[in-house]
């Protein structure tokens, strides 16, 4: 298993890609960084005057300044997991892949432990970029940088997030033997769709109250506990080890079912 590991780490750190998504992740983490940063502590914010804007604690504050180029970064690892998988079939490498190790299982079961080393390896890329962008910003507006340990907590969880989103883009290029179409569907989903259906859904009560917050960009913002939606319209939130937990089986699901396909199917 180690060896396969390691074979799936060099195939994607072997590939010109992986550092253009790295500066792009890190332009991201701290753009991102510092555009709320001055969004949240301005004067219209802090004081709630602003007609239906997020509101939150301290510690809710500097969650979404640390965490906003996650908006960016789950769209991208999203698309590595695609990626990972439909490279493969589109170049006609995974007869080679399993070739040199006979169990499928053993081939996905690396993919698996790569993409969360992948998503975390960039995590750590986009929390440098944000963190230090938003904690000048957080400073020089008067507000603590870290007001409590939850930041750090926090901080972990994006790493998983990350994760988890590649681990769903695995299970995307499976499912969808076009790798073109995979791209264009689970980042039109995860970019468009959902979004939209979120926004649709908080005008229908039970939609609102019972759907909304395990859809898997709510249970992404939850996992961060950042800034909270005002207004009667504004959808309830998981704590974050439940949103944990519904974004792991997003992933779970796909990447199993996307697997167990692999397991089974004729490699031609």
């Amino acid at each position: 298993m180690t060896a396969a590991v390691r074979a799936e780490f060099r195939k994607f750190f072997s590939t010109r890609m992986w550092w253009g998504m790295a500066i792009a992740m890190f332009v991201a983490g701290a753009g991102l960084a510092v555009a709320f940063g001055f969004l949240y502590t301005s004067d219209a914010f802090t004081n709630g005057t602003a007609q239906g804007a997020p509101s939150g604690t301290a510690e809710q504050i500097a969650n979404s300044v640390y965490t906003s180029g996650l908006s960016i970064g789950y769209l991208l690892t999203l698309t590595i997991g695609v990626l990972q998988i439909g490279a493969e079939y589109r170049h006609k490498t995974i007869t080679s892949t399993f070739l040199s190790v006979p169990r499928r299982g053993r081939v996905m079961g690396a993919k698996v432990i790569a993409l969360l080393g992948i998503g975390a390896i960039y995590g750590i890329i986009s929390l440098v970029g944000s963190v230090i962008a938003g904690a000048i910003i957080l400073n020089a507006k008067g507000f603590e940088p870290f007001p409590t340990s939850g930041v750090f907590r926090t901080l972990a969880l994006s790493l998983l997030v990350l994760g988890l989103w590649a681990l769903i883009g695995l299970g995307a290029g499976i499912l969808i033997p076009n790798q073109v179409a995979a791209l264009l569907i689970a980042i039109g989903v995860a970019w468009i769709v959902e979004p939209l259906a979120r926004f649709g859904l908080s005008f229908w009560e039970f939609g609102r109250e019972h759907v909304v917050e395990y859809l898997p960009g709510a249970a992404t913002n939850a996992m961060v506990n950042g800034v909270q939606q005002t207004g009667e319209n504004a959808a309830p939130t998981l704590e974050w080890w439940a949103a944990a937990l519904v974004l792991a089986a997003y992933a779970a699901v796909l990447a199993g079912l996307g697997s167990l396909r692999t397991i089974r199917s004729d490699i031609s």
